[in-house]
């Protein structure tokens, strides 16, 4: 079977002030400003391959414009976009800036998603040029600035059938999910394109509001590194919303914080590789440490809103018993948990 994705390649976000999250994400993330076209802002990490990683865009709100994934080939994008429309979904060709062709649809839950296999490989100036051949810049001079664009994770009304569409149709890989102690409801679940343990992941929704993001991940390459962030980032007022601590899910360490517009975002290091073809997915529970590794902590419940804002948080649903609607506000708001 053809692989059709290789990575997620770029996202793009919309904010209601431009320059305010673009001043933020160059002072106090450590991104680059690459280009700009008509209001559009295109930035990218020190460490990305190709001519940016983040496009922010003027909105009325924070949302996710679209999350963009390189395919494996030009033929791996024709197969992707005939599976897609086999399903009844209809799409657009668009003209990527720097990069060319792509194909922009949205997803059964509302979700803006576009395919490319052609890209600008980014080439630094002299005078940004590493000393190591396989990097395509200099490393930032930006304590705690990420290397790379890591992964996005989105909210959606139906954990597991949200995981079994993008399974079936593009070739995710579902590596694990976490289930209620309290009853068989599915909050979470992470999925990949390659051997990381996942580069989207998907919260559950129970907002009437289709399309929503929960948040979007840098890598950097060290714990340390992580901790220089939040150090830095604390030191110039903003403040951690969470972390740092350790997923149980992917064993990443973990930081989140906000950009001016509200939205989330999490740094992140360390984890598994997993290159297993025929892995089977995990369940986890919230009691077992699957969003804190070390179960000493509970999560705020600031974590469980999405963006655009609806009107309900992340993990609610109408009519449920009693005794399981605080576990479905927040499954991680007991200390142990999260």
């Amino acid at each position: 079977m053809i692989t059709l994705l290789s990575h997620l390649s770029h996202v793009a976000i919309t904010v209601p002030d431009v320059e305010k999250s673009v001043k933020f994400y160059e002072e106090h993330v450590g991104l680059e400003v690459v280009d700009r076209v008509g209001d559009d802002v295109y930035l990218r990490c020190w460490g990305d391959y190709y001519r940016y990683s983040v496009v922010v865009k003027p909105g009325d709100e924070p949302s996710l414009a679209t999350m963009a994934w390189r395919t494996t080939s030009e033929e791996a994008l024709e197969e992707a976009v005939r599976r897609i429309e086999a399903k009844g979904l209809s799409g657009e060709w668009v003209d990527l800036h720097a990069f060319g062709k792509g194909y922009t649809f949205v997803g059964p839950w509302g979700h803006s998603m576009t395919l490319h296999w052609s890209v600008e490989h980014h080439q630094a100036e002299a005078q940004n040029a590493s000393i190591y051949p396989d990097r395509p810049a200099r490393r930032s001079r930006h304590l705690g600035a990420p290397r790379q664009l890591d992964h996005v994770t989105i909210a959606a009304s139906d954990v597991d059938a949200f995981a079994a569409w993008y399974n079936e149709v593009l070739g995710f890989r579902i590596m694990a999910r976490t289930v209620l102690d309290e009853a068989p409801v599915s909050v979470f679940s992470v999925l990949t394109t390659n051997e990381k343990s996942h580069d989207l992941g998907v919260v559950l929704d129970g907002s009437t509001r289709a399309g929503r993001v929960n948040h979007y991940a840098f890598w950097v390459d060290t714990r340390e590194d992580l901790l220089q962030a939040a150090d830095v980032l604390m030191e110039n007022g903003t403040p951690i919303e969470y972390g740092p601590s350790i997923h149980g899910i992917g064993e990443q360490n973990f930081l989140y914080f906000r950009e001016p517009s509200s939205l989330r975002i999490e740094m992140n290091t360390g984890g598994y590789r997993n290159y297993v073809p025929d892995w089977t997915p995990n369940t986890w529970k919230p009691s077992l440490g699957s969003n804190n590794f070390y179960r000493n902590s509970a999560m705020p419940m600031s974590m469980t809103e999405s963006f655009p804002p609806a009107d309900g948080p992340s993990a609610t649903e109408e009519g449920v018993p009693d005794e399981i609607r605080g576990a479905l506000l927040n499954p991680y708001a007991k200390h142990g948990r999260g």
